[in-house]
């Protein structure tokens, strides 16, 4: 959030530095604002320029550039701004001197002048503005990609599948519908006897071991004799 509001700050700067600079001398006392847009690809020439269709009209154009990317947070607008100022500015370096066969830096007013010092800070404040913003976190794109796609109901499912997943405005429980059988549980039946961890008291024999049992084929019952 600091780190927003700073870089907004910066570009902004940035950007009135850049529109007030047509309105200051560039070169050998002339204006920015009197050199025409179109002397940027053709050619400087003398010929005096109106205020909209100076080189004002591009610098404009980049601090509209940085209003909204302050304000939708978007630090490619912003760049974008300060790549714009700085283009125009270098290419009329290039197209001025090609006119007067090079370019000067001089204090008695004659070379570069303030208005191209205040055009080329704007454009570089505009850089910085944009490395110090950070933007649109994740979770505001997310939240508004959210927002803005429409929720759907779920659709009613078919004749064979009533309680399916997704669930459904039909009663009963949601299952999970699988091509898979669901494992049966085998029903407890007690400890294993012949498993000797689960015996803990002796056990009794069986009854084919009872002797005297009716039912031992092995071991007939007896008569008890007679007295």
């Amino acid at each position: 959030m600091i780190r927003n509001i700073l870089g907004s700050l910066v570009a902004l700067a940035g950007a009135a530095s850049a529109v007030l600079s047509p309105f200051r001398d560039w070169y050998d006392g002339r204006a920015g604002q009197d050199y025409r847009v179109r002397d940027l690809f053709e050619g400087i020439t003398a010929t005096e320029s109106g205020v909209l269709v100076s080189i004002l009209l591009p610098f404009l154009f980049a601090a509209l550039l940085v209003i909204a990317g302050v304000v939708l947070r978007s630090r490619i607008a912003v760049a974008l701004a300060g790549l714009v100022v700085l283009g125009f500015t270098i290419l009329w370096m290039v197209r001025q001197g090609q006119a007067a066969g090079s370019l000067t830096v001089g204090g008695d007013g004659a070379g570069l002048q303030v208005g191209v010092v205040n055009a080329l800070a704007g454009g570089v404040l505009m850089l910085i503005g944009a490395l110090l913003m950070r933007g649109r976190g994740r979770g505001a794109r997310s939240r508004g990609r959210r927002e803005r796609e429409p929720v759907e109901p779920y659709g009613a499912p078919p004749a064979d599948q009533v309680d399916t997943w997704p669930p459904t405005q039909e009663p009963g429980m949601s299952t999970h519908t699988s091509p898979w059988p669901e494992p049966e549980v085998d029903p407890y039946t007690g400890p294993d006897p012949h498993d000797p961890r689960t015996r803990s008291y002796p056990q009794a024999p069986p009854p084919s071991a009872r002797p005297g049992d009716p039912r031992d084929p092995v071991h007939p019952p007896r008569r008890p004799p007679e007295g």
